[in-house]
């Protein structure tokens, strides 16, 4: 018995002093949030829903019965149908899939964009710094609504080129952010063994300056997308987002608030479908700013 216990004493002992990883301590504070783990089982959920849509859905997305029209919602439809007959629970489901691949992909061209360039300026620093910086400062004063609905006037509208026009002007807070991160980072005594070992600038930046700059990253990326799945929305609402065969959450609440105060339940769930979503994003991205925080975690 007294050599059992001893073994576990032991065990503890080892365990204390290898001690815990920064992952494996926000993986534990993030735990502890349950707000944030709630927003992150939701929107797990919503992503398991959009990649099963084709399999599960429970109509044809293309559909229509014209001679049942705008219902309420009933047994046969769980979520009413539209003008057209078609099945509102099907068309949030296929928009679901629309919406969160603009999110998710506009937000990762944006992350190519804004950490590569933040990463070169912090890193190389002097005037190269201040020229590329300088450019984020020109592109952060036009008007990227302008921008963005120039690109889709010029080269047409279609779902690829949404994805870049709106990752193409989310870039700018997340390089400022990588910059400011490098910056302080270019001075550590890993960065100056890497530069005494012989390593290139690129290979430094991509091994040893990124990877150490993952905290803030992390968690710009989950509060970006749903700033760019609202733009998606405010853009569908206005007409030029996503076009019809096709459709998303902001398209349908577009349809929705036009005929909502006859059929309010075309603006309703796919509202809350958003707002859901949206929720859950800002949740999960505020538990990873504090999982994360190693000098909030420790007052």
């Amino acid at each position: 018995m007294s050599s059992q216990v001893s073994t576990d004493s032991q065990g503890l002992l080892d365990e204390a002093e290898q001690g815990a990883s920064l992952w494996q301590d926000a993986w534990i504070r993030l735990r502890r949030n349950r707000m944030a783990v709630a927003g992150g089982v939701t929107l797990l959920l919503f992503i398991i829903l959009a990649i099963l849509t084709p399999w599960i859905a429970p109509y044809n997305y293309e559909a229509q019965d014209l001679d049942l029209g705008a219902s309420a919602p009933s047994a046969a439809h769980w979520l009413g149908t539209d003008v057209f007959g078609r099945d509102v629970l099907t068309q949030i489901m296929y928009g679901g899939r629309v919406s969160l691949a603009v999110g998710f992909i506009a937000t990762a061209v944006a992350l190519l964009i804004g950490v590569t360039w933040g990463a070169v300026a912090g890193y190389v620093g002097g005037r190269v710094d201040a020229v590329m910086m300088r450019m984020v400062d020109i592109l952060y004063a036009l008007p990227f609504m302008i921008f963005i609905v120039l690109l889709m006037v010029v080269f047409g509208r279609n779902v690829l080129l949404l994805f870049l026009a709106i990752g193409a002007v989310e870039w700018l807070t997340m390089a400022r952010i990588m910059r400011s991160q490098v910056q302080s980072l270019r001075q550590q005594e890993f960065v100056e063994a890497a530069i005494s070992l012989g390593l290139s600038p690129t290979a430094i930046i991509r091994k040893h300056v990124v990877p150490n700059a993952l905290g803030p990253i992390i968690v710009y990326t989950t509060l970006t997308i749903p700033s760019v799945m609202l733009l998606e929305a405010f853009l569908s609402f206005l007409g030029l987002g996503i076009q019809p065969p096709q459709t998303s959450w902001g398209l349908l609440i577009s349809y929705g608030a036009e005929t909502m105060e006859e059929y309010p339940w075309l603006l309703i769930f796919p509202g809350l479908a958003l707002t859901t979503t949206l929720f859950s994003l800002n949740f999960l991205g505020d538990g990873l700013r504090d999982a994360l925080d190693v000098r909030g975690s420790k007052d």
